[in-house]
């Protein structure tokens, strides 16, 4: 794998295999040094031109414990303030010779741009509301964790859709491990033609109760250029996940960051049944094992290297 950019990038053992690498370095976290020397002596650009908290922190940790050398690149305080290009802000970047460049952006495709400017393997953290891969990798380990095999189950998205690139990322990747995906919200936040990448559309929540897992998007304000929707409140009234909607039986998962009292209520989020918490603990072992696979994994794929000899 020499770029990670998309999740239809990847098939099923592709995923399986970035997985099976995550849960052997979870051992990792356990340790009194929480490094393992699989990456030493090689560089990770971390460049985020976007608000991050989770994505970018679980990617500086995960090329830590990695033992490779970090450089975070934040576009607030840069050259790009006064008018620096990507394409330059990426060509004056490449004067430190990184080996791998973790971008994030709000320009949908931005990530491929990079593979045509940068010899570095590019992993990418988000580009606007194309994909979100990593996401949908450390989501499917999460569930597999729990769970173990995820074929047949039933898997709900609900929420904005539309302006989420998380959605379309997971909707890939679960399918690919024999998920069925069904996709909830106000018809203004449903992608048209969305069903062509083999999901059902609903417009109500009348039939939560046939998931295993509900899957809730935050409502991204951010990317927002008109009214979507009449109010917080009356979306909250319809599509809210609370405890008189969710099933004892279901997994909540959610992306991050929540809006309590929007997308779910704060009885549900400190429920048992959230998985949310797992979700950013399994961020920091599935980013290790992307990075890995995109640099000594690339170059030792002659080899077939396990996942316990990135362990030394």
């Amino acid at each position: 794998m020499n770029h990670l950019l998309s999740i239809e990038d990847l098939d099923r053992e592709a995923i399986e295999r970035i997985c099976d690498r995550a849960a052997s370095f979870a051992e990792v976290a356990g340790r009194e040094i929480k490094k393992v020397p699989a990456l030493r002596g090689r560089t990770v650009l971390n460049l985020f031109y976007e608000s991050s908290t989770r994505t970018r922190s679980s990617f500086e940790l995960a090329a830590k414990r990695l033992s490779a050398d970090v450089v975070t690149f934040a576009a607030s305080g840069s050259s790009v303030e006064k008018g620096e290009s990507l394409k330059d802000t990426i060509l004056t970047l490449n004067a430190h010779k990184p080996d791998v460049i973790v971008i994030r952006t709000p320009w949908a495709g931005s990530a491929q741009l990079v593979t045509g400017w940068s010899p570095a393997q590019v992993v990418n953290a988000g580009d606007g509301k194309h994909e979100h891969p990593t996401q949908a990798l450390l989501d499917v380990h999460t569930l597999r964790s729990k769970l173990g095999a995820l074929d047949g189950l039933d898997v709900w998205i609900v929420g904005d859709v539309l302006h989420s690139r998380v959605a379309r990322s997971n909707i890939l990747a679960f399918q690919k491990m024999g998920m069925r995906v069904t996709v909830c919200g106000p018809p203004t936040l449903i992608p048209r033609g969305i069903e062509a990448l083999g999901c059902t559309v609903r417009h109500t929540l009348d039939r939560l109760a046939e998931a295993d897992v509900v899957y809730a998007l935050r409502m991204q304000h951010e990317r927002m250029d008109q009214a979507w929707i009449p109010s917080l409140r009356e979306y909250a009234a319809l599509f809210q996940i609370n405890a008189a909607r969710l099933s004892p039986h279901q997994i909540l998962m959610h992306p991050g960051p929540v809006n309590r009292g929007v997308e779910l209520s704060g009885e549900v989020v400190d429920s048992p049944q959230a998985a949310i918490t797992a979700q950013v603990e399994a961020g920091v072992v599935v980013r290790m094992a992307v990075l890995y696979e995109v640099l000594a994994g690339s170059r030792a794929s002659a080899a077939a290297p396990s996942a316990e000899g990135a362990l030394a």
